[in-house]
């Protein structure tokens, strides 16, 4: 792929450091750039990461787990390169890697945006000569208004159907998008329309996120709630799923809502039977990817996951050298299949949450 990383059947892999980025299979030594499911797999042998990611990586991975950790910007020397963490500005703890080897710098972006988002460290433009670059959202019609306009609607959604006595169901990703939500509306209002309650799936990566010290407004699970609950108040918080499934049934009457960049197709909140979507995403969406390739000078950019063949075509007609890879990273997943079981049983971190 270059001289310091190959892409094999486990993943990729630096042969200096003899170490995997993300991988898909069990390997020796991996170094995670975020905690969601496609980058974080299980079975590891060791593992390292950004300090910020420890409490999420230790509760998806289990406590027996060997995770390493070092601080953002912090070099450590693996084999014969130098590698460091950067702020991915994706989700809790997310980062880019540098690798530095014989003169050259190759940096591995994982999944990030440039929007502001108080639940994570802002993102971090890094210089390098190879940059790998995710493109989920990767065609110009994906850009994403401010998202202090999308709470905004989001609230004033909530309100709308407290008067009508529905109660408001918002699905969205169990890790990241839901925190972003939950620290977004507090910030457009000091005194929510209602209470919040969560999906317990939800509900236990909000506690994460407050024993990081980041600060969320009161939520509730679900099972939690009290039995003279009145859910046209509430705004229940649930992972895409949830719709459709038995554990809706306690919410009727309700309308429905999807928090995720791809309700900016025109057509998708209606073959999803929802009745609205909000535009948010924890990916950088057309404008932001070309403001963060360019940012980091980069004379070769590899594109990975989503629309990565034809991100790399718009490169290479402005004079970039790109290439698309193949890998097993999904990004925002546009299917509702990839979230935990609706009582909360399963993986709470799945792919582009």
């Amino acid at each position: 792929m270059n001289e310091t990383l190959a892409l094999t059947d486990a993943g990729l892999y630096c042969a200096a450091g003899d170490f995997y980025v993300d991988p898909w299979l069990p390997v020796p030594r991996a170094l995670i750039t975020h905690a969601h499911g496609d980058h974080a797999h299980s079975a590891n042998l060791a593992y390292l990461a950004a300090a910020d990611s420890l409490p999420l990586l230790r509760a998806r991975l289990g406590a027996d787990a060997t995770i390493d950790s070092i601080r953002y910007g912090e070099a450590r020397r693996i084999g014969g390169v130098d590698v460091s963490f950067h702020p991915a500005g994706h989700v809790l703890g997310s980062a880019q890697i540098r690798i530095a080897h014989q003169g050259r710098v190759t940096v591995v972006s994982g999944d990030y945006k440039l929007a502001d988002d108080p639940t994570c460290a802002a993102f971090e433009s890094v210089r390098c000569d190879t940059f790998l670059t995710e493109s989920t959202f990767g065609l110009p019609i994906y850009r994403w208004d401010d998202a202090a306009t999308t709470f905004r609607e989001i609230i004033a959604w909530w309100e709308r159907n407290r008067l009508e006595k529905r109660a408001s169901v918002l699905f969205a990703y169990t890790l990241g998008k839901s925190q972003r939500i939950l620290a977004g509306l507090a910030s457009i209002s000091a005194e929510l329309p209602g209470p919040v309650f969560c999906h317990g799936a939800v509900e236990r990566i909000n506690a994460v996120y407050r024993d990081a010290g980041i600060v969320l407004p009161p939520s509730t699970a679900v099972a939690d709630a009290a039995a003279d609950t009145h859910w046209p108040d509430a705004l229940i918080i649930a992972p895409p799923l949830a719709q459709g499934s038995a554990w809706m049934n306690r919410f009727e009457p309700c309308r429905t809502a999807f928090a995720s960049g791809w309700m900016a197709i025109r057509g998708t909140r209606r073959r999803r039977n929802l009745d609205r979507g909000f535009v948010l995403s924890d990916h950088a969406d057309w404008d932001a990817l070309n403001r963060a390739i360019d940012a980091t000078g980069a004379h070769e950019v590899l594109v990975t996951h989503g629309y990565r063949d034809e991100l790399a075509r718009w490169l290479i007609e402005r004079g970039r050298t790109a290439r698309g890879i193949e890998t097993r990273f999904e990004g925002e997943t546009g299917a509702v299949t990839v979230e935990s079981t609706p009582d909360g049983g399963a993986d709470p971190s799945p792919p582009g949450a």
